[in-house]
């Protein structure tokens, strides 16, 4: 009799899905225990049960977050089950991954506030109304005494030490606390008592997966496959994505703020970003890459603002930077700024910090100073790059801050 696992068509699918799914993959463990579960649920019809974990630790996610969701996202497009893990338990212990410090705990209040930004953010990747979530404080919060002594036998203090971070900490005397070590045991549970076939993660995230993994079979279920991710590359083209690097990119960011941005990434990790966060084809991507470096970063930029905002906000996004980039015009559609009179002095100047921050985008006077000294502001296309200048100023002056932020000034507004 024929193994039904062998039969062309079923081999077929399971070579498509994985193919699919395994895009852009580094870590894998296994291949083979992945075809197999990917080959059983073709024969049975049974979803493969996909976990991603997040702790609610800050309020934007960004691009490099939404790698991970990609490949959540690639998995529910095959049939899969996506089941978020909010870490509102996880969350206020504080995953030590990739620090080599201890991470500061956050309060009760602090994780649910996050947790609803999460929720509202990962709509624009994930399907939502079939996405399953679920809170690990349903759990983590009845494990008791008895049930912490369980989950802790299960690891040793040399296994835990041979993590990269912890290794690294011990050795130059930086502090390891006992709620650091304890992280991916909670988190590994989260795997049993959801029946996770496959977990995902960043690669800094490989120990804890693999903790999960040995929980499991210690529960007498079956191993769930681990598969990491690359840390995205930010905009600086040097260190991961991160907003204490400001090398980000919110996918709540404005049409053509996100275009500008992706057009400043540096032409050698065009196909990272093509790989990780688009679907387009590889040989496609490999294709533009081949061509020349600027049509690929502005297929890459449109590609991102129309997954985010839609097809006509990334062709006006297009539109408008060729139109401010290439031609060097002032767009059409330039907004107008109306100027307080109180920021006006006798003789019709102004403190250029000052009319920089009425352009709205920027947060503190603090990051405004840097953007004026780094060049980035000019009033009718002359560059200030002194944050203490005081200007001449008139209405119908045009003042222009970064690549795409344009203002034209209106005098007691």
């Amino acid at each position: 009799m024929t193994d039904p696992a062998l039969d062309p068509t079923v081999v077929g699918e399971v070579d498509r899905q994985l193919a699919i799914l395994t895009r852009g993959c580094i870590t894998l463990v296994s291949e083979v225990e992945l075809r197999k579960k990917l080959t059983r649920s073709v024969l049975t019809r049974r979803p493969l049960r996909v976990k991603l974990g997040v702790d609610p630790t800050a309020t934007l996610l960004h691009l490099g977050f939404t790698v991970v969701l990609g490949r959540m996202r690639a998995f529910q497009d095959q049939g899969h089950q996506a089941v978020l893990i909010i870490g509102d338990a996880t969350a206020m212990v504080g995953d030590p991954t990739g620090r080599n410090a201890t991470r500061p705990q956050l309060t009760h209040e602090d994780v649910q506030r996050n947790a609803s930004s999460y929720l509202e953010q990962v709509s624009k990747v994930l399907d939502v109304p079939k996405l399953e979530v679920r809170w690990n404080g349903q759990w983590l919060k009845n494990l008791g005494f008895g049930g912490m002594i369980e989950l802790l036998s299960h690891t040793t203090v040399a296994q835990v030490l041979e993590r990269e971070d912890f290794a690294k900490r011990f050795k130059e005397g930086v502090p390891i606390h006992l709620h650091e070590i304890v992280y991916p045991l909670l988190q590994g549970h989260d795997s049993v008592e959801i029946k996770s076939d496959i977990e995902l993660g960043g690669n800094e995230q490989l120990f804890n997966l693999l903790v999960g993994r040995d929980l499991q079979v210690a529960a007498g279920q079956e191993a769930q496959v681990c598969m990491t991710l690359p840390l995205l590359v930010g905009l600086d083209g040097v260190r991961k994505m991160s907003k204490s690097y400001g090398n980000t990119i919110g996918i709540d960011e404005p049409p053509d703020d996100m275009f500008g941005k992706a057009m400043s990434l540096p032409d050698a990790h065009v196909e990272q970003w093509f790989t990780l966060l688009t679907e387009v084809p590889v040989d496609v991507v490999k294709n533009l890459i081949a061509g020349h470096p600027r049509d690929a970063k502005v297929a890459l930029a449109r590609t991102l603002v129309e997954k985010y905002h839609g097809s006509p906000a990334a062709d006006a996004a297009v539109d408008r930077f060729r139109k401010v980039f290439s031609n060097k015009e002032v767009p059409d559609d330039i907004r107008s700024i109306d100027v307080p009179a109180d920021i006006v002095k006798d003789g019709g100047v102004a403190a250029i910090l000052d009319l920089t921050m009425l352009l709205g985008h920027l947060k503190s006077k603090s990051e405004a100073r840097r953007l004026i000294a780094q060049g980035g502001i000019s009033l009718n296309a002359e560059k200030i790059t002194d944050p203490a200048a005081v200007v001449a100023v008139k209405t119908g002056d045009v003042l222009r801050a970064g690549k795409l932020h344009f203002g034209k000034l209106v005098l007691g507004g």
